[in-house]
């Protein structure tokens, strides 16, 4: 009989490509659905929150630059990295939700099917809601779709693990850097995901993966002057409203909080949320003594 002491998990932030403790030093206790304790986890506070948004807006530049052929293969790979640590999420999944381990598991394949989708949809979405518009004169009028910027996640609350890629997947297949607030009562997936986007092939500061209470890290980023669109998928109506006002200050995009089915294919909506139209004209025909055309 083995005398082995366990090792247990320590569970860190992912800002920056990098597993800091949050700077406060504090953590809190994360249990499963029946109360029995699971694992300490950071409490992140208002500098974690910002040191994020930093990150966040170093890697947007890369990130919207690589074409998006590379975006959908570095998505396809993070969906490679899920599958091979199945056994790990199922468990964390059926811990953090109180599931049995055969719907953790449909909700695990489901969530690794959900990355596939989006790494899809990379290439196409510009097709999809781009175009040449037609206009009165000697021109071409193209219009794509350019990414907002860097985009404040609060995850949905229930669902720990497909809700969290559901609404965190769309927004850097798209080209934005996310800023995400993990389910406050069951983050442990969502601190797992930040090892395989460590490992996969996403810039660090791409996705930046914050625990703790919702309320207290979505302020400042709803303020932040730097955040240029907040998806509020994991805050109640009051909380929902006061950071709607908060994030008026810079006039932030808004996606309000819904009912939705994560298991339901999703359309094109959290694509779009947080995509400008970018509109380029060009002339046609002879352009004077330099005879070019286009």
């Amino acid at each position: 009989m083995s005398d082995r002491l366990s090792v247990f998990k320590t569970y860190k932030l992912y800002v920056g490509g990098k597993f800091p403790r949050s700077e406060s030093g504090r953590v809190y206790e994360v249990t499963d659905a029946k109360g029995n304790w699971l694992a300490n986890a950071p409490l992140s506070s208002r500098k974690d929150a910002r040191d994020a948004v930093v990150a966040a807006r170093k890697a947007f530049g890369g990130w919207s630059g690589a074409t998006a052929y590379n975006r959908g293969q570095v998505l396809y790979r993070v969906a490679e990295m899920l599958e091979g640590r199945r056994e790990q999420f199922v468990r964390e999944v059926a811990e953090a939700e109180g599931l049995s381990k055969a719907k953790a598991a449909a909700v695990v394949d489901a969530t690794i099917d959900r990355w596939v989708w989006y790494a899809g949809w990379t290439d196409k979405i510009a097709q999809v809601i781009g175009g040449a518009n037609p206009v009165a004169g000697p021109y071409f009028n193209l219009s794509s779709p350019e990414p907002t910027g860097v985009v404040a996640v609060l995850a949905p609350q229930e669902s720990s693990f497909l809700g969290l890629v559901s609404v965190v997947a769309p927004v850097i297949a798209t080209g934005n850097t996310a800023v995400v607030i993990a389910s406050e009562k069951a983050p442990l997936p969502a601190l797992s995901l930040g090892e395989v986007l460590a490992t996969s092939d996403v810039p660090g500061g791409v996705v930046n993966v914050l625990s703790g209470r919702t309320a207290e890290i979505a302020a400042p980023l709803a303020a932040h002057q730097d955040v240029n669109a907040i998806d509020l998928a994991g805050a109640d109506e009051a909380l929902a409203k006061e950071l709607e006002i908060a994030a008026a200050d810079n006039l932030k995009r808004v996606l309000r909080p819904q009912a939705v089915d994560y298991f339901e294919t999703p359309g094109i909506e959290r694509m779009t949320a947080f995509l400008e139209t970018k509109t380029v004209w060009h002339p046609t025909g002879s352009l004077g003594a330099s005879g070019s055309s286009y």
